[in-house]
């Protein structure tokens, strides 16, 4: 059973990870070639999708299985291997805190926004928005590269 908590722990990080990583290399900087007013019509849209029932499943196992692989330790962990995981948790946990403490109030303010002034909505939101987009992308694949390193000793 820990084996299989550290391999889950490995798969929810990764698949966060990833999709973290395509939105900062692939639809952030497509997002940007777009007007002011598609853009945060995009942005929207998009703040309304991505939070369903698939994503906050992996959101959440990103947290939940390494977290779970500590309370049971795996067969055979050295200390080495627990401390891997209790990083890789930690790196998790804080790219959540980001998310939550900071792109999500944006998304909340962006979707609050007046339709009337696009400009000045974009200006407010995307900048920070990428800031606390890539420190979240920075610390999910940390953390991914740490359970990794966990399986494999």
């Amino acid at each position: 059973m820990p084996t299989l908590l550290l391999a889950l722990a490995v798969l929810s990080t990764g698949l966060y990870a990833g999709s973290m990583l395509i939105f900062l290399i692939g639809v952030m900087p497509a997002l940007a070639r777009l007007t002011d007013e598609e853009f945060v019509t995009v942005m929207r849209r998009v703040n309304e999708y991505v939070p369903r029932a698939v994503f906050l499943t992996v959101f959440a196992g990103a947290v939940l299985f390494p977290a779970l692989a500590l309370a049971l330790p795996v067969a055979g962990a050295s200390g080495g291997r627990r401390w891997l995981i209790l990083a890789g948790l930690v790196c998790a946990a804080l790219s959540h805190l980001v998310t939550v403490a900071g792109n999500i109030p944006l998304n909340n303010a962006l979707a609050a926004s007046p339709d009337s002034e696009p400009g000045a909505v974009r200006k407010a939101f995307e900048s920070r928005w990428n800031a606390f987009h890539l420190l979240r992308t920075t610390l999910i694949t940390a953390s991914f590269a740490l359970l990794v390193t966990a399986s494999l000793t």
